[in-house]
């Protein structure tokens, strides 16, 4: 009996699980082909069902929706354990957002590291035309959901597990492209538009911003809600001669970090490429294998960095079209970069989809047999961060480093350098301790206890939008209930009030403090490394945020904001009268004027500081819905007033914004900008700027970033017309010397306007202006050449800029300005400029512009012309060499562009 009681339970087990297995369609079953078949892509909307379906089917998945996407997508979460774990989701959830935000005892966490269960993220398709990493989620998922094998079984019962496809529209838009051509040689990722309605690829450069609907959905996901240990976020391609780039990745990382953040990458990194090399999957580089650093934030596997959070990027080569591993001789080398290096080979997209489950599956594997350490870790990183901030500390920024140093090289204890007892310092003791002392026990050196952001600040609009990305991304933030007192100075009650005392600390000081990039060079004297992305960011310096930096703890009538929950405007209340003033120096001013304009209402600027507000600021007689609607809920300031003398009327402009095929990345953050400003535009692409006849249709042109001639750098270059349909020919085209600078001057002479920003300042020298590139040097023979890097090279940083506050362009700016700059145009006005008219609007007035980031041979910089206007004809062409526009990040600079964008 007891023989036939066993042989019935292991039947009834067997016949279970085929009966589970046959009830979860494979891939093929559902889309009609294989995951990496040649050629094959999947749309959003069929993975979106398969998705949907697996979820009804299985009781290992729970299908949620995070949130909709800019083009109306839902996009899909699906949480994954084992049928017991979901029973006690809310409970997994909840222990992993108190380990995070390590606000509980250690005895407790210890507690909590046993019961819990770590949280892993895997994304895949933020970056659409990548197409291995939306494809790879799906046979993922499959596994996940339909596998019996006991390694997948382990990660279902020690793991939850979150999938993610962080960018919907994108696979559709680029499967849609990819799947139209029925001739396969001709099917190619060369889309007419962008992957993400506005910004493309820079949807990878929003995770501290979160402008885009997708990235505030991600961010509440992986910093408020369920607070991942790991987060691994799929791309590609790799460097030639590679299959796959991975971590551990290369100096330097971001000087804020727990150390605990870069071992536990060695870690994971360890265990991804030891499970390729088992499994006989050659090509895995890390190190100084590929450009990948840990400085930056801002993408989605940097920014958990930030947040104490294990980020893992992968770029693997491959797609649906076939391709090879070229033949790259260094690469065949064994190194510690490289140490299985794979050879030069035809390679196919099941090939890649292949290598992505596998290093999914050691991520998994990592989590579950490290489960304990990751818990802990995580809630250990976050303690420290708390102690951190609650006693005086002092980050160790390469700056401190060389102060130690020059205060010894200025110091009596410095011997001649023939004096034999120079080789104890520095070479075989170090120096004397007292030199450290200088610097790193100088209570003036500290970082802060924390920030205050005065309710009281004349643009509080700009203040609470960087509040609120502060808190999308899991920070804390308290408000001031009432009127308080910090070290002698008084607050607004309103005020917001951010501590460094906090498990995400290291995130807070990178949103408030200046970035201190090492200096890093090839070799001594050699040209430099280029940062992966931006080597200074500051986002509270961008945005022109006024705050104090508080060095001693504090304390207030302060309320804490709960997490997660944004905020809205703090509204103002309309005073009475019949006139009013609106503050220029409020960005959110333009919001009413444009909503003003809109509905008829006349509106004037002012020519002079009056009543406390700056040159620049507008006045209005009537409207008050439109007013009222404006203080309630943008929280515009206006006070009551007649209209200052001197006043010019207003009137909006017909704006047209520059784009082209395959879209422009800083034209769509512009064209987002446009739209939150209720800024009226259109954009124009090459062909109508061609055709002439411009000021009949517009009084503004903006071009921001590549548009001159010669900029243009189409990621998949400019198609046929007979290879495209005829919807698309409008997009094509590039502009030219011969054909599109004399219509855009003609555009000028007429009176319209031309904005440049970044590399499209090049027109000026494609109109003759008198100005010159700032940065040259003179060769032996005379002729001129741009600095070379090992002598001039600035990078992504802020640096700040001298303004013409008496220039219109600067209305609202004051007299200086912190700019993003990225090896930007600066300029020398000739001799003669002034007699044709040729104004300076912004100039580097010192040499030490630096503000946040990296800049080497900055010297070279004074005096340099950033922005200028010119006169052609009754029109002006307006160029603003530093990114402006930046991302929608640069508040600081947007009243420069807004500005240009009406008509006197």
């Amino acid at each position: 009996m007891r023989k036939n009681y066993f042989l019935t339970a292991w039947l009834w087990a067997l016949a279970v699980s085929l009966s589970f297995a046959q009830r979860i369609p494979t891939p093929k079953e559902h889309f009609g082909f294989e995951i990496g078949e040649d050629y094959k892509l999947a749309t959003y909307t069929a993975t979106d069902a398969y998705f949907r379906k697996l979820a009804e089917l299985s009781d290992r998945v729970k299908f949620v929706e995070i949130g909709p996407t800019e083009e109306g997508r839902q996009m899909p979460m699906m949480i994954i354990t084992s049928p017991e774990n979901h029973k006690k989701l809310d409970r997994y959830k909840e222990i992993s957002q108190l380990l995070g935000r390590a606000e509980i005892s250690e005895a407790e966490a210890k507690k909590l590291v046993v019961e819990g269960k770590p949280v892993v993220w895997i994304d895949g398709g933020l970056h659409s035309t990548e197409t291995v990493g939306s494809h790879q989620l799906i046979p993922t998922y499959y596994e996940l959901v339909s596998s019996n094998d006991p390694e997948i079984l382990r990660f279902l019962d020690d793991l939850i597990i979150l999938m993610v496809q962080v960018n919907p529209d994108g696979q559709e838009i680029v499967t849609n492209w990819y799947m139209g051509p029925t001739d396969l040689k001709k099917r190619n990722m060369n889309s007419p538009y962008m992957y993400q309605k506005y910004v493309g690829h820079d949807n990878n450069r929003d995770f501290f911003m979160m402008n885009m609907k997708e990235t505030t959905n991600t961010s509440l996901q992986q910093y408020v809600e369920w607070l991942p240990q790991i987060i691994y976020n799929h791309h590609q391609t790799s460097p030639a001669g590679t299959v796959v780039a991975g971590p551990p990745y290369r100096d330097p990382f971001n000087h804020v970090f727990d150390p605990l953040i870069m071992t536990s990458l060695d870690g994971v990194g360890a265990a991804m490429i030891n499970r390729l090399n088992a499994e006989g999957r050659p090509g895995y580089t890390r190190l100084g294998g590929s450009v990948f650093s840990s400085w930056w934030n801002g993408g989605l596997r940097t920014t958990p960095y930030f947040h104490n959070m294990i980020g893992i990027l992968t770029e693997i080569t491959g797609g649906p079209t076939p391709s090879e591993i070229p033949l790259v001789p260094e690469r065949l080398i064994p190194t510690h970069a490289t140490p299985f290096p794979i050879e030069p080979q035809k390679w196919s997209f099941k090939q890649s989809i292949d290598y992505s489950v596998s290093l999914n599956m050691a991520i998994l594997d990592f989590a579950s047999r490290n489960a304990d350490a990751l818990l802990y870790n995580f809630y250990k990183m976050g303690k420290n961060s708390i102690d951190r901030g609650n006693m005086d500390h002092w980050t160790k920024y390469p700056k401190r480093s060389a102060a130690v140093q020059a205060a010894f090289e200025k110091s009596k204890e410095k011997k001649s350098a023939d004096d034999p007892e120079m080789a104890y310092y520095g070479m075989r003791s170090g120096l004397p301790v007292q030199f450290f002392d200088s610097v790193f026990r100088d209570p003036n050196l500290r970082d802060p206890r924390g920030y205050i952001l005065p309710a009281d600040q004349a643009d509080f609009g700009t203040a609470t939008r960087f509040v609120n990305a502060l808190i999308k991304s899991g920070i804390k933030v308290h408000k001031a209930s009432a009127a308080f007192t910090v070290n002698g100075k008084n607050y607004p009650a309103g005020s917001y009030v951010v501590k460094s005392a906090q498990a995400f600390r290291p995130h807070v000081l990178d949103m408030f403090e200046p970035q201190d990039h090492p200096n890093d060079f090839q070799y001594p004297g050699g040209p430099p490394i280029r940062p992966y992305d931006a080597a200074g960011w500051s986002l509270a310096l961008q945005m022109g945020v006024e705050f104090d930096r508080i060095l001693e703890g504090f304390d207030g009538p302060f309320e804490a904001i709960p997490y997660g929950q944004v905020q809205a405007f703090t509204p103002s209340k309309l005073p009475s009268g019949s006139g009013f003033l609106i503050d220029a120096r409020a960005n959110n001013a333009f919001i009413a004027v444009n909503d003003l304009l809109k509905s008829g209402v006349d509106v004037y600027r002012t020519t002079s500081a009056t009543s406390g507000m700056p040159a620049g600021s507008f006045h209005v007689s009537g409207g008050k819905a439109v007013l009222d609607k404006a203080a309630k809920e943008f929280g515009v300031k206006m006070v009551a007033s007649s209209r200052p003398s001197g006043s010019v009327k207003i009137k909006p402009a017909r704006i047209a914004l520059f784009d082209h095929y395959g879209g422009s990345m800083p034209s769509g953050w512009v064209r987002w900008m446009m739209e939150q400003y209720h800024f009226p535009f259109q954009v124009i692409y090459p062909q109508e700027i061609d055709n002439g006849n411009l000021k009949s249709k517009y009084d503004v042109i903006l071009f921001i970033g590549a548009g001159a001639p010669g900029t243009i750098r189409s990621w998949g270059g400019m198609p046929k017309a007979e290879d495209i349909d005829a919807q698309y020919h409008k997009l094509l085209g590039v502009l030219t010397k011969d054909k599109s600078v004399p219509q855009l001057k003609k555009f000028m002479e007429d009176g319209g306007h031309v904005v440049a920003v970044g590399a499209s300042t090049s027109f000026a020298f494609d109109l003759g202006l008198p100005v010159s590139n700032a940065l040259v040097e003179k060769l032996q023979d005379g002729r001129e050449r741009p600095l070379p890097g090992d002598k001039f090279y600035v990078p992504g940083s802020i640096l700040k800029a001298q303004l013409d506050s008496s220039s219109s362009a600067n209305w609202g700016m004051g007299s200086t300005a912190n700019m993003v700059f990225n090896n930007s145009p600066v300029f020398t006005l000739a001799p003669s400029a002034a007699i044709q008219g040729v104004k300076p609007i912004a100039w580097f007035g010192t040499d030490s512009p630096l503000v946040s980031g990296w800049a080497w041979g900055e010297g070279y910089l004074k005096n340099g012309v950033v922005a200028f206007e010119a006169p052609i004809g009754k029109g002006k062409f307006y160029a603003f060499g530093p990114e402006i526009t930046f991302r929608a990040q640069a508040h600081n600079t947007f009243k420069m562009l807004f500005n240009q964008l009406y008509l006197k």
